[in-house]
């Protein structure tokens, strides 16, 4: 997702949040080449992939991998000398998935997941299991390449390495609302050592890894692949690059479908303040769920009450786990968002909290460090390095620490369980070092329609984004989910109907057109 402003992002999409994958890293080979900008890439057979991410491939699928290299500095020109990154190169990472019973191919579709910071790479092979698996459907396998890109700075594309795990695991144990001064300045001074040890190692490149840059190393994606236009599949955060790469390229798009859109026009503080709002919305959802299904939510009668009595009590006493890890204030609110992506997981927060009360932090800790990416030996991915540098870099808004302070004591009020934590969230940004490079926010001139899809229930992009994210754009045709969870398509009949015919014969949803939740 864009920017859960708790500090740093979330991931992916819910069907991928709801089978429980986390993003293991995937080195290539090292004999493995970048093509140079402009030349045609060389792909190689990578079944080894799908192996490590999920113990094998799907059935009539085959794997292919590359690399091209394309400008750190879009904007310096070819040949520059001056301005950071100027006449210096990323990697940026491909694969293709491509099944074997393809048939009458219209090119290639290119997905993204959102973040930023999530893996295109991961997404690709996820997304060719099929619907069985939450995957895309044979109509849509059959008649494209899947292809996904990790953007700059993420996962195996010149990544971003300059959190170390510990400040990571302070950072998401922190108290969610450090009420007291003497709390806040702690995490206050968290995020000023997070942000000066990027500066320090990345310095004044920082920038060259915001949206901006990165909507330009798609248009070489689509060129590496051989279309002649665009067919583009974003979810979350992949709706601002998308919307991005439609105001850059407007006559390269064959047809992109932006499923849990971003408002690009939304700065940092109206942006946390939407989010605080979606999530207290969703939450409010499972508690109405819970109640009304006391049998499979230990929580009913009221699974607010318990919820905040679970986080209050972590705050003092937190509970200790087999292996001495504690389930903190932080932690377990984590596993509260991490729950929120999906329905499907109501059941699982409600599971978790009630086993918390009895001792056992375990599904807690499953439910955080899927959302973290922390692995079992207490090591990350590079996700939320990546994820605080591209935001930080498009972000033109700074506010004040007094700001803050006081949007913090404010949305306590309105938005008692994550007001809070969004607020101090933004101290990410407000002690960053680096300078903004701020992505364009406007329409989309040349372009054809665009299938911008909203979900009423969406806690990270809330559904009001979708109608503006249509109307900036100026070609946006809006397709809406009644449902729950983060991210749409492919998850019921009447979504998967709509997108599969744009996407395949460039038939545009009606106008209004609205889907059951199921």
């Amino acid at each position: 997702m864009r920017r859960v402003r708790l500090t740093l992002a979330g991931l992916v999409s819910g069907a991928l949040l709801a089978a429980g994958c986390t993003l293991p890293a995937f080195v290539p080979r090292a004999a493995d080449e970048a093509a140079a900008p402009g030349a045609a890439p060389a792909w190689r057979a990578c079944p080894e992939v799908a192996q490590d991410l999920v113990g094998r491939g799907a059935r009539d699928m085959r794997y292919e991998c590359a690399r091209i290299s394309v400008p750190r500095n879009w904007g310096a020109g070819a040949g520059a000398t001056a301005g950071p990154g100027s006449g210096e190169t990323f990697e940026i990472a491909l694969l293709r998935a491509r099944s074997t019973r393809q048939r009458e191919r219209i090119g290639s579709l290119v997905v993204n997941p959102g973040g930023p910071g999530g893996s295109g790479v991961d997404t690709a092979v996820y997304l060719s299991f099929g619907p069985s698996f939450g995957g895309l459907p044979a109509s849509i396998t059959e008649r494209f390449d899947i292809v996904g890109f990790d953007p700059r700075g993420v996962s195996r594309s010149s990544p971003v390495e300059c959190i170390p795990d510990a400040d990571l695991d302070a950072n998401f144990g922190f108290d969610p609302d450090p009420a007291s001064q003497q709390s806040f300045d702690s995490y206050r001074f968290l995020q000023q050592r997070i942000g000066r040890g990027c500066g320090e190692r990345y310095g004044d490149q920082l920038p060259l890894y915001g949206t901006a840059q990165a909507a330009r190393d798609m248009d070489a994606v689509r060129a590496a692949v051989g279309d002649e236009k665009l067919t583009y599949l974003g979810y979350s955060y992949g709706t601002l690059l998308g919307a991005t790469y439609a105001q850059l390229y407007p006559r390269n798009v064959r047809a992109m479908v932006l499923d849990g859109a971003v408002d690009p026009q939304q700065r940092l503080i109206e942006g946390s303040e939407s989010q605080a709002r979606g999530f207290e919305r969703a939450f409010g959802n499972f508690a109405r769920w819970c109640a009304a299904n006391a049998g499979r939510c230990p929580l009913a009668p009221d699974a607010r009450a318990a919820v905040t009595t679970a986080v209050d009590k972590a705050k003092v006493s937190p509970v200790r786990g087999a292996d001495g890890r504690e389930a903190t204030s932080g932690w377990v609110f984590y596993a509260v968002i991490s729950s929120l992506y999906t329905e499907s997981g109501w059941e699982k927060l409600a599971r978790a909290v009630d086993e918390l009360e009895a001792g056992d932090p375990s599904e807690v800790f499953a439910l955080a460090d899927a959302y973290t990416g922390r692995g079992e030996d207490g090591r990350y991915s590079n996700l939320f390095d990546a994820n605080l540098t591209i935001n930080c870099a498009d972000e033109t808004e700074r506010p004040g620490i007094d700001r803050i302070r006081a949007l913090q004591s404010r949305w306590r009020q309105q938005y008692p369980l994550f007001g809070p934590a969004l607020a101090v969230g933004m101290l990410g940004c407000a002690e960053w070092p680096g300078q903004p490079a701020p992505y364009p926010a406007g329409r989309a001139n040349g372009a054809p329609p665009i299938v911008v899809v909203g979900t009423t229930g969406d806690p990270a992009t809330p559904y009001e984004q979708t109608a503006r994210l249509a109307a900036m754009l100026g070609v946006g045709r809006i397709l809406t989910w009644e449902g729950e969870g983060h991210t749409a398509y492919p998850q019921t009949a009447c979504v998967t109907s709509a997108v599969d015919a744009y996407l395949v014969s460039l038939t545009v949803p009606r106008e209004g057109l609205r889907c059951p939740a199921r």
